[in-house]
């Protein structure tokens, strides 16, 4: 097996790490300062200008779409990076370092998984009229799949109609933590809910593009995470009222929302894991920082047994997270999203549970700074532990591995 880099991968690993250095390190005080100059304006939810002028930079350095494999490039007709899932994997944690860095690269979610979604699934018109300004960064997107009335661990709960009526289809329904929608940028909303609740489990459910500005399209709240709101990104609960769309905005055809959901996961756990990676690599290496800078019973915090055994397992376990991810994310590439299902679930499962446990040792060496806004440890917990949620529950993925597990032992059956 070979561990390398592909050298496309390589030299934008290098043009990737320069441009953190020399722009989004430096801005990370001017972003939080931006963003509590908003607040007490009154304008949290306004796109912050600090990000917008590192887009034109990263646009300069020809640091854009770097996430739009092969595949997607060649449907959508637009120019990206045209990298493997395996290629793409390691500039993911690069950006993942500072939380709000891939939209630099217009390489944030969930708009890179809409964006690969109308790609794949759109037609023409769909693709002209959103793609095609999401892959330029003027609009944003958002996804509107989990619901709070029913367990959305199981998306066959999912209540929400989008009923046929002529040419159009009706939309009614509430959805929450939909990913983008306070971002008054957010223009298109790819919304799943069931068109026929009568036919086979996993035919019942679709996706439908449904335009932000479409009446009976309500934004109900913005919710918080541990207290912390993601401005101006967000995730909010959504109503949809009567929501009327044309029928040419259904996604592949009724029925295979399912199909697309899997289509549209596979690389956005890739994506997910290895940004969480990237997190945790800069968790240990503050950690690393603050301990020996600092001075407990008469010798530094790194030299206490407890911080060098906690340093030797974040190294461990970090190690351990991404080689599973990169071999995931090979198995998707060469056999596909399919034959990887159980490599994706254990991804799911390792990757953001690994971040949680480096993130907290890296809180806990910062003594009560830790959990402050004057490092950014307490607000990357709250996002790892989000994704323990995320694109599926941990208890979700367990079962599928322990049931692919023990199918390897099932007897044959008879025949």
């Amino acid at each position: 097996m070979d561990f390398d880099y592909s050298p496309k991968t390589k030299d934008l690993q290098t043009r990737l790490l320069q441009f953190m250095d020399d722009h989004i390190y430096p801005a990370e005080a001017a972003y939080t300062a931006e963003l509590a100059a908003n607040t007490v304006a009154g304008k949290r939810w306004t796109p912050l200008e600090t990000v917008e002028q590192l887009k034109l930079k990263a646009q300069a350095a020809g640091l854009w779409n770097l996430f739009l494999p092969v595949d997607t490039a060649q449907a959508s007709g637009y120019q990206g990076a045209g990298l493997t899932n395996q290629e793409y994997a390691p500039l993911a944690e690069i950006m993942g370092r500072v939380l709000w860095s891939s939209e630099v690269f217009n390489c944030s979610a969930p708009d890179t998984g809409n964006m690969e979604t109308i790609a794949r699934y759109g037609d023409e018109a769909n693709k002209a009229r959103w793609l095609k300004p999401l892959l330029e960064g003027k609009i944003r997107s958002a996804f509107a799949m989990t619901e709070p009335d029913v367990a959305s661990s199981d998306a066959t709960n999912i209540e929400t109609r989008i009923e046929r009526q002529g040419d159009e289809y009706v939309i009614n329904g509430r959805k929450w933590w939909t990913s983008g929608a306070n971002d008054p940028r957010c223009a298109v909303f790819i919304t799943m809910g069931k068109t026929d609740p009568q036919a086979p489990r996993h035919s019942q459910q679709s996706m439908v593009l449904v335009p932000a500005d479409t009446a009976g399209v309500k934004i109900v709240r913005a919710l918080n995470v541990f207290g912390y709101d993601d401005a101006p990104h967000g995730h909010a609960e959504v109503l949809f009222e009567n929501v009327r769309v044309p029928v040419s905005n259904i996604l592949l055809g009724e029925g295979r929302g399912f199909e697309i959901a899997q289509g549209r996961l596979g690389p956005g756990r890739i994506h997910h894991c290895m940004r969480l990676i990237g997190l945790a690599e800069r968790a240990l290496e503050l950690m690393c920082k603050r301990s020996m800078s600092r001075v407990a019973f008469g010798k530094t915090v790194a030299q206490q047994g407890v911080t060098q055994e906690r340093i030797a397992e974040a190294r461990c376990k970090i190690d351990m997270a991404r080689l599973l991810t990169l071999k995931a994310a090979w198995m998707m590439d060469v056999a596909g999203n399919k034959v990887a299902k159980t490599e994706i679930a254990m991804i799911k499962v390792v990757a953001p549970t690994m971040a949680c446990e480096v993130i907290d040792w890296a809180i806990q060496a910062h003594g009560g700074g830790g959990v402050s806004n004057d490092f950014p440890l307490a607000f990357s917990y709250a996002q790892a532990r989000t994704l323990r949620f995320a694109d599926g529950p941990d208890e979700v993925h367990r079962a599928s591995i322990a049931k692919m597990e023990l199918g390897k032992y099932a007897p044959p059956k008879a025949g």
